[in-house]
């Protein structure tokens, strides 16, 4: 009676993941539907906040500042707008440094004494905003470093197509270490939620170190009462605000990445993931249903797959569970070609496993409130 239950409760966890593939993440498969122009649009302010960072703008912000992106004369058509929020270290020095040798380079000091009306990291955004003089933003983060000289014209170019928001990739550099393994593993597999959610019609999601949105988008998020919450999460904040089922773009061209150092410990990743995963309480309730459906169809298709491994029905289990994830691995295989990370294919099978205590070691900081702020 046991084993029976055991097994109808495998096949419907199994056939429930089975349906997020065919549904989502197939869409992993589907080419751009043109190729990419490298016209110039419209002009763009790269927003950048940065607090106690001279040795990150000082390593980073040059190939910022040096993208390729010209009106038709020939002109700079974009500037970056950097907020020094009360920086401690030799942050002003370098910005000051650089101002002599970019023109296109506006610098905002923030005291810090000065009056916060948003916690954390949003006050300093929305000073860069407010003092950036175009309507189309591209941020980023003052410890990332872009994949090449176009990467300001491939992230903008959806606005040519009148969307309003572009999600980008942040990836990480490559380390020997586990944590650096599994820390790019499951950015890998976040990109594949979040971008094949936005290519049906429902975006939740994106990376703040590389994400593009109008002024009118920005202006509609920070108008919700959710934006003053948290001291972070205005990535995921802003989607959910200003993104709809029409106007939210994901841009994967190798050359539209930034790319980034990955925490070096476990408790500095811990912290990192309790900051990020907090936003998710935020969601939307169609988007929260939904992923809590996949997270837990994913748990329990682990778990009851171990308990039927010592029941009559062992091999039975085997054999679905490796269908399961023979069609999981084509789908993540595609996902990591996609974004240049293939030597991580290999590890699928084990991190797939992982990502099962990674939910359970992580889900109290989804529900509970976060007090994390930015430093």
């Amino acid at each position: 009676m046991f084993t029976n239950a055991a097994f109808l409760f495998f096949l419907l966890c199994v056939a429930i993941q089975l349906i997020f593939v065919l549904y989502f993440f197939i869409r992993i498969f589907t080419p751009p539907a043109k190729k990419y122009n490298y016209a110039q649009g419209e002009p763009v302010s790269v927003i950048i906040c940065a607090k106690n960072e001279a040795e990150n703008l000082r390593a980073n912000l040059p190939a910022i500042l040096a993208q390729r992106y010209t009106n038709d004369a020939g002109n700079t058509h974009f500037e970056v707008v950097v907020a020094d929020d009360a920086s401690t270290d030799d942050t002003k020095k370098v910005l000051n440094e650089m101002q002599k040798m970019y023109g296109n380079l506006v610098v905002v000091t923030i005291q810090a004494d000065e009056e916060r009306k948003l916690p954390g990291k949003k006050h300093a955004q929305a000073r860069a905003v407010a003092a950036a003089k175009n309507d189309i933003f591209l941020m980023t983060d003052a410890d990332c470093q872009p994949a090449g000289p176009l990467w300001l014209s491939l992230m903008v170019q959806p606005f040519k197509e009148g969307k309003e928001a572009v999600a980008g990739y942040g990836q990480y550099k490559t380390e020997p270490t586990l944590l650096n393994t599994f820390t790019r593993w499951e950015t890998v597999h976040t990109f594949l939620q979040y971008s094949t959610y936005a290519k049906a019609g429902i975006p939740y999601m994106a990376v703040g170190r590389n994400l593009a949105c109008t002024r009118a988008a920005y202006n509609k998020a920070i108008a919700s009462r959710r934006w003053a919450k948290l001291p972070s999460g205005d990535d995921d904040l802003l989607i959910g605000a200003a993104g709809s089922k029409d106007n939210v773009a994901v841009v994967f061209h190798p050359s539209a990445f930034t790319t980034t150092s990955a925490r070096p410990t476990w408790s500095s990743w811990a912290r990192q993931k309790r900051r990020h995963l907090s936003t998710g309480k935020y969601y939307k309730f169609t988007v929260k249903t939904l992923l809590a459906k996949y997270g837990l169809s994913h748990a329990f298709v682990w778990l009851s797959f171990i308990v039927l491994l010592f029941t009559p029905l062992w091999g039975e289990a085997l054999a679905i569970m490796m269908m399961r994830n023979v069609i999981y691995w084509l789908v993540w295989q595609r996902a990591a070609c996609v974004l240049n990370e293939k030597k991580l294919i290999r590890f699928f099978p084990l991190f797939d496993f992982g990502w099962l205590m990674y939910n359970f070691a992580f889900l109290p900081y989804i529900i509970w409130k976060n007090k994390q702020q930015w430093t």
